[in-house]
């Protein structure tokens, strides 16, 4: 079956049968996406991660289906119902819907309106009238077959119990199936009507309370809300084809001719439609367009998270990071380069004038003592006043201050991860580590997060949990190998992601770690324990030891290439360092000269390119960001305000701008761009920089609608469709905010006070 397959992938995706095979057998061997599109360029030709993915997933799609093949043989077989020529028509399916229509009349059954007539003899009575001979009379016939002793009285009785045999014979027919499976998703109408009593409850689904339109026209997010308002008892959803032609289908199939026993057929196939295969059918198509929406909602979320991963780092830096905070005060924490806590202590600069004047003194003398580099503040409660307050200062101008994106924060917060971390701080000192972090290195800190908590995608929570989580792995995965990982300063929540590795044998390089100091050279990690020869060769490449033994341990260069590079330095007669050092050794290489059966080009470009810019970081260079002063809640804003801002998420319906007044403003698909946008992605991503004009504040239910447009009209702009879950910073604030004691009396003793 497995060239069956490969075939079909070939059919399906537009790639060559040779590039499939190569890559089901490196897949098969163990092989992870990254690996395969990075270092086996040359046995899938060059196939990138989305196409080894989409391979990887319909292998295992098909080997699903094959596995219910088996299954269905099997009890047809233990039944004794397989013929050839039944064994035939299911070794052809090529669909699981397929499968199962073939399946559908040899399914165990439980009784039903047709069982309980052929348990009354009337089978035969059912194959009189599916005959449809010109002469048979009905009404006639049935009389033979009325038996007070088997519950049929009379004629009609026996009429009924036929035609409920023949309804049941019509919906377990294949081929009806099929036919009519298209038509409820090429015309099926979606509609949806408010459940009378709730229209003031359900007032976030009125967009939706007597809504219709064709399904294959409906986008994602108008579907997933039009389901969650049905799932939280608020709306009635119906989704149907004109019932005319679905009819016309059936009958023009089963209906041969104008005779009584063809009339008695119709009435057959009316009440198998509205009784049976309608139902049936209209389920499967909820389901296909559940599955679509879901998958858009999938690759919306997935594309978001992509871009909030390779977010530019500040890099290693000295940082204060603030949790602001009103009432509770603002939790401040300090951390060295490597991201580690130093210190940490509570300010309360909104309090009082005393109050104010010491978090100044503090701030200023920690500052200058600890010699830090940059100011992280949470994007939450209380963001744009502190970070007024820290302006006011009086700090160096070349100390940026940042606003961190919070989104998940106080997740982790109260994670296994936070509190193995930091067993003897509370949430608060943990969150503000985070966005501390977060400023350093996005990626390295994400990972520690649950990705749905981060609060960037559209209705995540109502799509398929299963292929979300799968998605969102291969995309985290896909952004940790891409950019490298450090083994000896990487936490064992990012060495699990990268390739070869999981979170058993990240945890034991860290406890190797820990044990015997730094690695020395990638070779090392083979003493990891735990940690094999296919674990290596998969990892190698991503892991970066720097000032390792081999110049290359800090490259992208895989260990199986040194030697290559060895010669090709030996061949210019210069060493590895030297090569790397000085572009015009390099210069003198010529790549062709050192193609051979195991090595083609494409890997020679990139050994070339990994040797002019080794262990580079393919994000871009980090840059910050200051809002509008004076706008600092949604009071502030006016109609007609143009404020710089950053897209926070990207929606099939618009896109989610953070203007620095707590609330992000909604910037409509048809106020992106002067000309016409279908999708938002095209156009923005999550972190982009903008420059958004205000069209309506609406206080009473805190939004703001934006444009980005040139010259936009003011005034509302109502968006269709329900607000989406998750399409707002997580600004929920701790409950349990009692400070922690200082790991160090670090603030005091700056500031020579006491409170």
């Amino acid at each position: 079956m497995i060239e069956k397959h490969i075939l079909k992938i070939t059919q399906e995706l537009g790639i060559q049968a040779r590039q499939v095979a190569a890559t089901a057998v490196l897949l098969e061997e163990g092989g992870t996406v990254p690996f395969i599109a990075r270092y086996r360029k040359e046995k899938t030709g060059e196939l990138d991660e989305v196409q080894i993915t989409s391979i990887r997933d319909r292998l295992e799609q098909l080997a699903e289906l094959d596995k219910r093949r088996e299954s269905i043989l099997q009890s047809l077989t233990e039944r004794s119902l397989l013929t050839d020529a039944l064994k035939g028509k299911i070794d052809a399916a090529e669909t699981v819907a397929t499968l199962e229509d073939i399946y559908l009349p040899f399914r165990p059954k439980k009784r039903t309106r047709a069982t309980i007539a052929k348990e009354r003899g009337l089978e035969p009575l059912a194959d009189i009238l599916s005959a449809q001979l010109p002469q048979t009379v009905p009404s006639s016939e049935a009389t033979a077959f009325v038996d007070s002793a088997k519950e049929v009285p009379d004629a009609a009785s026996a009429l009924a119990g036929a035609r409920d045999i023949l309804a049941e014979r019509i919906n377990d027919d294949a081929t009806a199936r099929a036919r009519l499976r298209e038509l409820y998703v090429a015309q099926g109408v979606i509609r949806s009507k408010v459940v009378s009593g709730k229209e003031e409850e359900g007032a976030k689904f009125k967009d939706y309370f007597d809504w219709s339109e064709p399904a294959s026209k409906s986008p994602s997010h108008r579907i997933l809300a039009m389901r969650r308002g049905e799932e939280e008892g608020f709306l009635f959803t119906r989704l149907t084809p004109p019932e005319d032609q679905a009819l016309s289908i059936l009958e023009n199939l089963f209906v041969k001719n104008a005779s009584a026993s063809a009339q008695e057929l119709k009435i057959a196939i009316h009440d198998c439609y509205k009784r049976l295969l309608g139902f049936a059918m209209e389920g499967e198509a909820r389901v296909h367009f559940k599955k679509r929406a879901d998958e858009e909602a999938v690759r919306v979320f997935a594309d978001n998270l992509r871009e909030l991963l390779l977010a530019a780092p500040l890099g290693q830096k000295t940082v204060l990071a603030i949790d602001p905070g009103f009432r509770s005060g603002c939790k401040v924490v300090l951390l060295d380069r490597q991201g580690k806590l130093l210190a940490n202590d509570i300010i309360y600069p909104e309090k009082s004038v005393r109050e104010l004047a010491e978090a100044t003194e503090m701030v200023k003398a920690v500052v200058k003592k600890f010699n830090v580099e940059a100011i992280a503040i949470g994007n939450g409660t209380a963001s744009r006043e502190t970070e007024t307050f820290i302006r006011k200062v009086g700090l160096p101008p070349s100390i940026p201050v940042v606003m961190v994106n919070e989104s998940g924060a106080s997740i982790y917060s109260a994670s296994e991860i936070a509190r193995e971390e930091f067993p003897n701080h509370d949430l608060t000192v943990r969150g503000a580590v985070s966005i501390g972090r977060r400023l350093m290195d996005p990626l390295a800190e994400l990972v520690k997060l649950d990705p749905k908590s981060i609060g960037v995608g559209q209705y995540q929570h109502d799509v398929d949990q299963n292929a979300l989580k799968r998605s969102l792995d291969d995309v985290v995965i896909s952004c940790v190998n891409n950019v490298g990982v450090e083994v000896n300063t990487a936490s064992k929540n990012l060495l699990a992601y990268v390739s070869g590795l999981n979170a058993r044998t990240a945890a034991s390089i860290v406890s190797f770690r820990d044990e015997n100091g730094p690695f020395q050279s990638r070779k090392e990690l083979l003493k990891v324990p735990g940690l094999g020869p296919k674990s290596y060769e998969q990892a190698a490449g991503f892991l970066r030891v720097r000032g390792g033994a081999h110049p290359l341990d800090e490259s992208s260069v895989h260990p199986e290439r040194y030697e290559l590079v060895d010669k090709m330095a030996a061949d210019v007669g210069c060493s590895v360092t030297d090569l790397l050092k000085d572009s015009s050794k390099r210069a003198k290489i010529t790549a062709q000269k050192y193609v051979s059966a195991e090595v083609g080009l494409p890997t020679l470009q990139d050994i070339l390119s990994e040797l002019a810019k080794p262990g580079r970081d393919p994000r871009q260079q980090f840059e910050a960001f200051s809002f509008a002063e004076g706008v600092e809640k949604v009071g502030d804003l006016k109609q007609g305000m143009k404020l710089p801002g950053i897209v926070t998420n990207v929606t099939a319906f618009g896109v989610f701008v953070d203007i620095g007044v707590h609330q992000d403003g909604l910037v409509h698909v048809s106020q992106i761009s002067d000309t016409f946008v279908k999708n938002p992605a095209e156009f923005l991503k999550v972190g982009q920089r903008v420059q958004a004009t205000v069209l309506e504040i609406d206080l009473a239910r805190n939004r703001i609608s934006l444009s980005l447009k040139t010259n936009p009209e003011l005034g509302p702009r109502a968006p269709r469709g329900a607000k989406p879950e998750g399409d707002q910073r997580d600004v929920k604030r701790y409950t349990d905010r009692k400070p922690s004691a200082p790991s160090v009396d670090w603030f005091t003793a700056a500031s020579q006070k006491k409170r």
